[in-house]
């Protein structure tokens, strides 16, 4: 990095950086900010010009504002907000772009007892279920009217009591899925009413096949069946069933068609709760206070508790997979964590887009790559980065760039990929994205985070 040269560039558009033990310090005219990037990792202008435009939003004739802004090593451009930002505003005010439409986009993990050894002398079987199940209509989930508007009104419980033993469900253990919900992190946070979902969810029918649930989604979603490579917390490791040399499988994926039914509504309604005859911000990011940011936070966590039952039904698939082949019986949840959601804490309202809360005692997912380490991770609380950390090790190359071939790979490990859309593995590939190990470890000596397991691409599925 030749700081110089950077603060001339920034300097040009109005931006003062500087750069201190991997923090740089962000300022224009309208706000500030700070980004968390070792030196070898490129900051980008357009999600510097995000970020801040972020830390800057406000709302007319409304005393809410944002009280920080900053950004975890993952950071880079988004959809108007950039990934890895997090921003905490005052009570009474959200931003919904900041989220998007991918609401409560999340990781999940389950721990297995099978070997590496009996994996690879049962991957062909593996592969033939695995393709069935994800794609070629394997799924079976039945659920009722009933059973979605007791997960809205109600919550997970609620759900769990009302849906059909029917399909899936037929094998499902109710009572271990009710103790699982004590490892979502901030599950039970989450304000919802059916009246901010699709109204097709809601009617009263005894039998809807959604067609999005249990799909893991398309760009960067997966799951991913990895081997635990190495546990640094034998007691956090003992806790929740990692063994080295076994299985683990993590998923990556969201809302689905309810977040962009939601996350689309709301953007629409911020920009309509505008003042008439002010002029828009030239961000495109705009504010929503008082009683509608009040009902934002409850149409989002509508999506968020759906993306939770997305994660549950692909967890269930899973499982259902590894009885088939394996005859594995023992498949628990270790942890799932959100990220792209407002979550009330410290007296404030804080927006995590492509970042993950990793306050005292939270337990983080930090992925690589199909070709780098994944982490598992114990939160430290750090009040300097709103409680929070990187949510992956972020893209460092577009997706149009990975198609037109203008990068090269090189520093990642052998890597398997299951996927019926071919461009799926050019534009994930592993060269696509920041190597995890610096990453993960500017946010350890900056008391963010702690490593607790270490995970190895095995077999990674791709929509």
């Amino acid at each position: 990095m030749n700081l110089p040269r950077l603060q001339k560039a920034f300097q040009k558009i109005g931006i003062t950086v500087d750069y201190d033990q991997e923090i740089y310090s962000l300022n224009n005219s309208e706000a500030q900010a700070k980004v968390l990037l070792p030196k070898d990792l490129p900051l980008e202008e357009k999600a510097v010009r995000q970020l801040l435009d972020f830390a800057a939003v406000s709302y007319p004739e409304h005393d809410g504002h944002v009280c920080a802004a900053c950004a975890t090593p993952d950071f880079h451009p988004g959809n108007l907000a950039p990934v890895g930002s997090v921003v905490a505003t005052t009570p009474d005010m959200v931003i919904p772009q900041s989220i998007g439409k991918d609401v409560n986009c999340g990781m999940q993990l389950l721990s297995t007892p099978v070997l590496e050894a009996e994996a690879m002398d049962k991957l062909p079987k593996l592969e033939r279920h695995l393709v069935r199940t994800f794609f070629e209509g394997g799924r079976d989930v039945p659920v009722s009217g009933t059973a979605f508007r007791a997960l809205f009104d109600e919550g997970p419980s609620g759900f769990l009591d009302a849906v059909p033993r029917r399909g899936i469900w037929a094998e499902a253990d109710f009572a271990r899925m009710n103790q699982d919900m004590d490892r979502c992190v901030a599950l039970s946070e989450f304000k919802s009413h059916s009246r901010y979902a699709p109204e097709v969810l809601i009617e009263d029918r005894d039998m809807i096949r959604d067609p999005g649930l249990g799909t893991i989604g398309s760009g960067n979603h997966f799951v991913e069946f990895q081997i635990v490579d190495q546990i640094y917390d034998r007691r956090i490791a003992y806790q929740y069933g990692l063994q080295e040399g076994c299985l683990a499988v993590m998923t990556h994926t969201g809302s689905r068609d309810v977040g962009s039914f939601v996350g689309g509504q709301w953007l629409d309604k911020a920009k309509d709760a505008w003042p008439k005859g002010l002029a828009h911000p030239k961000s495109g990011l705009y504010a929503l206070t008082r009683d509608a940011a009040d009902d934002y936070l409850q149409a989002m966590g509508t999506a968020a508790l759906y993306a939770w039952l997305n994660r549950t039904v692909l967890a269930e698939m899973i499982r259902k997979s590894l009885r088939e082949v394996f005859g594995c019986e023992t498949c628990s949840l270790v942890v799932d964590v959100p990220h792209n959601v407002v979550l009330q804490e410290h007296g404030m309202n804080i927006h995590r887009k492509g970042a993950t809360p990793a306050r005292e005692g939270d337990i983080a997912l930090v992925p690589g790559s199909m070709g780098d380490y994944s982490y598992l991770a114990l939160g430290l609380g750090n009040p300097d980065w709103l409680w929070s950390c990187s949510h992956g090790a972020g893209r460092s190359v577009r997706r149009q760039a990975m198609r037109t071939g203008k990068t090269s790979g090189g520093r990642e490990m052998a890597w398997r990929c299951l996927t019926l859309n071919e461009e799926r593995k050019t534009e994930e590939a592993p060269a696509a994205y920041k190597p995890v190990a610096p990453v993960l470890t500017s946010q350890e000596e900056k008391a963010m985070i702690r490593s607790a397991a270490r995970f190895r691409p095995w077999l990674t599925l791709k929509a």
